[in-house]
């Protein structure tokens, strides 16, 4: 596995993962941790917060609220006694780049 992803807690980092591998950009059939949507996971144990980085492939992805609002799911699942913050940004914006090798196998690439 080779994704470009800040976080502060391999441990939890990697349960978190679990569920985000199962959340599917629906347009291109890929989920969004092999795609390189998400950015950073941080995890603040004392207040029980997740505060979640992520971007899209596009500013005006038609799924882009499906999408958001998919990750937030997965991650309350992963961790349900805790406060999750999904901020969508685009900087850096997103590019090809940012695909796994498993992701831009997955597309042919």
């Amino acid at each position: 596995m080779s994704i470009h992803l800040v976080t502060n807690d391999s441990e939890k980092c990697e349960k978190a993962l679990e569920g985000l591998y199962e959340v599917y950009d629906p347009e291109i059939g890929l989920n969004v941790v092999d795609l390189g949507l998400i950015y950073q996971l941080e995890f603040l144990e004392e207040e029980k917060e997740l505060n979640a980085a992520m971007t899209l492939t596009t500013q005006f992805c038609p799924m882009g609220d499906s999408i958001q609002d998919n990750i937030t799911q997965s991650l309350a699942q992963a961790f349900p006694e805790w406060r999750i913050n999904v901020e969508l940004t685009f900087d850096p914006p997103w590019d090809y780049t940012k695909i796994s090798p498993e992701g831009r196998e997955f597309l042919g690439q």
